[in-house]
């Protein structure tokens, strides 16, 4: 991926390793702040386990995290207008024990 700076003419040249190309699924995050960083823990939570871990972890300044949020919700006005509005849950609270019955084998 090359991203262009229209201002200065430089491009920086961004590698993805083969590790990181296939993503971390997540289904729950937890943002946390101190004053001069912003905490993203990204968590993938199964169905009928009381125990889950963070897949990963992003640390940002505060100003990286104002740009990311421009680029979020940018990014999700291009989705709603091509796939129909995201429905909104709110505020809920995510059971421990979530989705149905326990699975049997």
């Amino acid at each position: 991926m090359i991203i262009m700076n229209n201002k200065d003419k430089k491009q920086i040249n961004i590698e993805l390793s083969d590790d990181s190309s296939s993503g971390i699924y997540s289904n729950l995050s937890i943002v946390n702040h101190s004053s001069t960083e912003f905490v993203l823990d990204f968590i993938n939570i199964m169905p009928g386990m009381a125990k889950a871990k963070v897949r990963s972890r992003v640390i940002l300044a505060p100003q990286n995290c104002k740009r990311l949020l421009a680029t979020l919700m940018e990014n999700v006005k291009k989705y709603e207008e091509n796939f129909g509005q995201i429905k909104d849950i709110g505020k809920s609270k995510l059971p421990i024990n979530f989705g149905g019955p326990k699975a049997e084998a």
